[in-house]
């Protein structure tokens, strides 16, 4: 896929998602395994758990611009374990996995209209509306970038890095 097959809006919208992928992936840059499973903050969050969740979330959206609620409730995610890097889990695996994802994201997009709509899947978080693919790509850069957030945080307590300033 080169730039030049790309409208200019689907070329902004995919290099602000992978501004905000690098952002998030910038905070686990030399941390051990181990240190990507802690949670010490409030919250339960942790680094390798966020990485995980993220690119959860960007197949599933994926899945929907494709093909709407019905492919994208096609795959059922382990919700519990979907936020926590596992002890048979390595962090590499993990960063490995959600470059596969940007990757085939990337791909796709250039072959899909922006405007195409789909029906949200039936649940009391979503209003009975439409998203295009527009807005699902919209949607995935504040996702991964509310994460990036969380997870500088979770960095700064772990061992006082931060991804910006």
């Amino acid at each position: 896929m080169t730039a030049m097959t790309l409208s200019a809006e689907k070329t902004d919208l995919l290099s602000t998602l992978a501004k905000h992928r690098g952002f998030l992936k910038y905070t686990v840059q030399g941390i051990t395994d181990e240190q990507a499973r802690l949670t010490p903050t409030a919250s339960a969050l942790s680094l390798g758990g966020l990485i995980k969740h993220v690119r959860d979330v960007e197949e599933s959206w994926i899945r929907f611009a494709v093909g709407g609620a019905e492919l994208m409730e096609s795959v059922q995610g382990d919700w519990e374990n979907g936020f926590r890097l596992l002890p048979e889990e390595s962090l590499a695996d993990v960063l490995a996995a959600y470059e596969e994802t940007a990757r085939k994201t990337d791909e796709l997009v250039a072959s899909l209209d922006l405007n195409v709509a789909h029906a949200l899947p039936e649940a009391p978080w979503f209003a009975k509306e439409s998203w295009t693919v527009r807005r699902v790509l919209l949607h995935l850069i504040a996702e991964t970038s509310q994460h990036a957030g969380h997870a500088d945080i979770i960095r700064e307590t772990l061992d006082g890095q931060k991804t910006m300033g």
